[in-house]
């Protein structure tokens, strides 16, 4: 009996796929600080300020269920004098976010935040609503992509490439998301945000026959 034994080479190529839209909302992450040697004191003074920072935030229409708090934290603060550790004071943070779906007044949420007690805003985060639609684009297109490049790779080096792929790899990459870091003033501030086209990338590994 005569038996034939093929031996089959891999092509392995990446493939990259991209995808534009534009942002659905804005995240903003706002912030009061304040601080004391007396905790219940800077804890109070924190809590009215904050207080008037959401009335503020409210009064633009913007819903309560937009305003989650992010974070809360009180911490003793100290001075090292001769070697020796010197309780300062505690500094309180609280910490909230809000959903921005009208990205035009975005500006707006944080001048009125900075004119009512906020002195920290920590991050813009721009999001998209169903973003897995626009990564399900992207990897179609990643896909197409590493078929493009198996293609251009066999013809050029005249190689009998077989057209089923025998392994496909996604590579998971983070979601869509733009940060974008906003120095704060003493002052009333006038902010524009701009809606600016975000990415959404997919990638794939493939390997070939030939």
């Amino acid at each position: 009996m005569h038996c034939t034994n093929v031996h089959r080479r891999v092509l392995t190529v990446t493939g990259n796929g991209k995808v534009t839209a534009k942002a659905s909302y804005i995240q903003i992450e706002i912030a009061v600080s304040t601080r004391g040697q007396d905790i219940r004191k800077a804890q109070q003074d924190n809590a009215n300020s904050m207080n008037r920072v959401i009335q503020s935030i409210l009064a633009l229409n913007i819903p309560r269920e937009a305003i989650q708090t992010a974070a809360y934290t009180i911490s003793p603060t100290y001075d090292y004098i001769e070697g020796k550790q010197v309780f300062r004071d505690y500094v309180v943070t609280n910490a909230i976010t809000v959903k921005v779906t009208d990205i035009s007044q975005a500006g707006k949420v944080m001048d009125v935040a900075v004119q009512n007690g906020a002195n920290q805003i920590s991050s813009l985060q721009f999001q998209i609503e169903n973003a897995d639609v626009y990564y399900q684009q992207a990897l179609s297109l990643a896909l197409q992509n590493a078929q493009m490049k198996a293609k251009t790779i066999a013809e050029t080096m005249h190689l009998p490439l077989y057209p089923q792929p025998i392994e496909i790899v996604e590579e998971r990459t983070e979601g869509p998301a733009l940060y974008r870091q906003v120095a704060m003033a003493n002052e009333a501030i006038s902010t524009p945000i701009e809606q600016g086209e975000m990415t959404i990338s997919a990638t794939v590994r493939v390997k070939f026959h030939y």
